[in-house]
């Protein structure tokens, strides 16, 4: 079973890096640490991978609550 995102190559950090840390300039810390879990979902439930044939990870893994069909 394929599980959504886990951070082990460096590839993934540099994403996490280009994609959230450094993609908006915020004005302070507590700021860009609060917009973490909305980028986060939409990495995982929204963004195509390419090691993934262009789904996101959330589209790999079964019974999903409220993803069911």
């Amino acid at each position: 079973m394929r599980r959504p995102v886990t951070w082990s190559t460096s590839t993934s950090r540099s994403t996490l890096l280009e994609e959230w840390a450094y993609a908006v300039e915020y004005r302070s810390e507590a700021e860009r640490l609060a917009s973490y879990p909305a980028w986060l979902h939409v990495y995982n439930h929204h963004r195509g991978h390419t090691s993934l044939k262009g789904k996101s990870p959330i589209d790999l893994v079964p019974n999903v609550p409220g993803q069911n069909s």
